[in-house]
């Protein structure tokens, strides 16, 4: 079974980043923000990270604008104009960039997928690509949290149940209340359209 990998940068120093990609052997850094540039975090912006990486023989890829959070298309949007990830994983450039990791896969590149994010749990990493691959495809998704310990998408799951405060019951079953704690975290935290 493959692995794929995602890392989250804020509050992170570049060292400690660069030292936990090199920890997991990780040669192709895939950047899924939808605008490659931090405002707090100059040394992720979108040329500091090509010229850092390139210098520690690790592929950057842009693709924030295959797997990225938002979408310029309006039917990827609820009523509330907040994205919807159920939507937006079906639309044909999502896919594209899904066959673009397979690619880099099977090419034996260690792929890291990169947002600002501190908590997967609170980024599209987890919430829509990583499900998204869980459900879909037989790849392993391992997030590599902020102290450099993993954290795979099961488990990150699990959390979100615990953290809501949801349990089994004779009305719901575990795929049930795994579903709601997945919709109440997209609700918190998905990006929504100003009006």
């Amino acid at each position: 079974m493959a692995t794929i990998y995602s890392i989250g940068y804020a509050t992170k120093s570049y060292s400690s980043f660069l030292e936990q990609l090199q920890c997991y052997q990780i040669n192709a850094l895939v950047d899924v923000r939808s605008v490659p540039f931090s405002a707090r975090f100059k040394e992720y912006d979108q040329p500091n990270l090509q010229r850092t990486l390139r210098a520690e023989n690790i592929h950057y890829i842009y693709m924030g604008d295959l797997l990225g959070p938002r979408s310029k298309d309006p039917a990827h949007y609820s009523e509330n104009r907040q994205i919807d990830f159920d939507k937006l994983k079906q639309s044909h450039l999502f896919l594209q960039g899904i066959e673009r990791l397979k690619q880099g896969l099977e090419k034996e590149y260690t792929i890291a997928m990169m947002c600002a994010e501190k908590d997967p749990a609170s980024c599209h990493r987890s919430l829509l690509i990583a499900k998204f691959i869980e459900e879909q495809i037989d790849w392993s998704v391992e997030h590599i949290l902020h102290d450099g310990e993993l954290e795979n998408q099961q488990a990150l799951m699990n959390r979100l149940v615990e953290d809501q405060g949801l349990c089994c019951d004779m009305l719901s079953d575990e795929a049930t209340i795994t579903r709601q704690a997945y919709e109440a975290q997209c609700r918190a935290v998905n990006y929504k359209r100003p009006e």
